[in-house]
């Protein structure tokens, strides 16, 4: 691997409780963003990675057994090392009420399942180059 790709790879969590769309996301990024990738399956597992390491992103699944995905967000702008980190949410849940409470939880970007490939890169894109700009970016579908 060349010097100036290990500088300019990205680090980013995966949190879904299903596998294949743990998978299908981290396929969609790892080649379009030449990003290393970790998973997590739950919230729990997902936490303790937010405590040990500083991400560049982290996407989120809201629905997920024990603690949700809201709850997995606070805890993570709480104290983590990633309470800036960028945070997309990727949720079946697509109405308003629910777009409102995860910015207000500390989310940066939605995205509604299915995903669009296209979309959800250009996303992860804008808010890894925007890292340190203040929260939140624009709402998108």
């Amino acid at each position: 691997m060349a010097r100036e790709d290990l500088v300019t790879r990205h680090r980013l969590l995966i949190v879904d409780d299903e596998e294949s769309t743990r998978l299908l996301l981290a396929r969609m990024l790892s080649k379009d963003l030449k990003a290393d990738i970790q998973l997590a399956g739950t919230s729990v597992q997902a936490l303790k990675l937010a405590e040990t390491f500083a991400y560049d992103a982290i996407l989120i699944d809201l629905v997920m057994p024990g603690m949700d995905g809201f709850a997995l967000l606070r805890q993570i702008r709480g104290g983590t090392p990633n309470a800036v980190t960028p945070i997309i949410v990727v949720s079946v849940l697509g109405d308003e009420a629910t777009r409102e409470r995860t910015f207000a939880s500390g989310a940066n970007a939605y995205h509604v399942k299915p995903v669009r490939r296209a979309e959800l890169v250009a996303t992860v894109r804008a808010q890894l180059a925007g890292r340190n700009r203040p929260n939140p970016q624009e709402p998108r579908r």
